[in-house]
């Protein structure tokens, strides 16, 4: 009987000692893939958007440092303008880094919501000190 108990306990011990690298495998990709695989998937679909919202009109870099303002856009490509004497460029949606323009107007809204929360909160503390001084006149 205790010869049947000591296999038994083996018999299981194995099986959990088999299991366990397969999970510490399973656990590692999960991690993996948060921390490094659906970030990036962000991002790049971020990029992708930003390429296909360009406009005419727009400040643009591409990845080689070019800077330029958008002139005729096409499926997979668009025309810049560089420098001063305006050099026409054709190049790829790909090749873009940023959007200067719309950068710009990204850190145009967030100053402008900055400057109403401060707003707001000097409308607060106005609001705070009228009521004590009006409490401090009834007494």
């Amino acid at each position: 009987m205790n010869l049947m108990l000591n296999l038994l306990e083996a018999e299981t011990t194995a099986a959990r000692s088999s299991l366990s690298p397969i999970l510490l495998m399973v656990a590692l990709f999960a991690v993996m893939y948060f921390v490094m695989i659906r970030p990036q998937k962000k991002k790049q679909k971020e990029e992708q958007e930003m390429r296909d919202a360009i406009q005419i009109g727009d400040e643009i870099t591409t990845i080689g440092g070019i800077c330029g303002r958008v002139v005729t856009v096409k499926e997979d490509s668009l025309v810049i303008e560089t420098g001063a004497d305006r050099n026409k460029m054709k190049i790829t949606r790909w090749a873009i880094q940023t959007n200067n323009t719309a950068n710009d107007r990204l850190q145009a809204e967030r100053a402008a919501q900055a400057a109403a929360k401060e707003a707001e909160k000097a409308e607060k503390s106005k609001g705070k000190r009228s009521k004590k001084s009006d409490k401090s006149d009834d007494e």
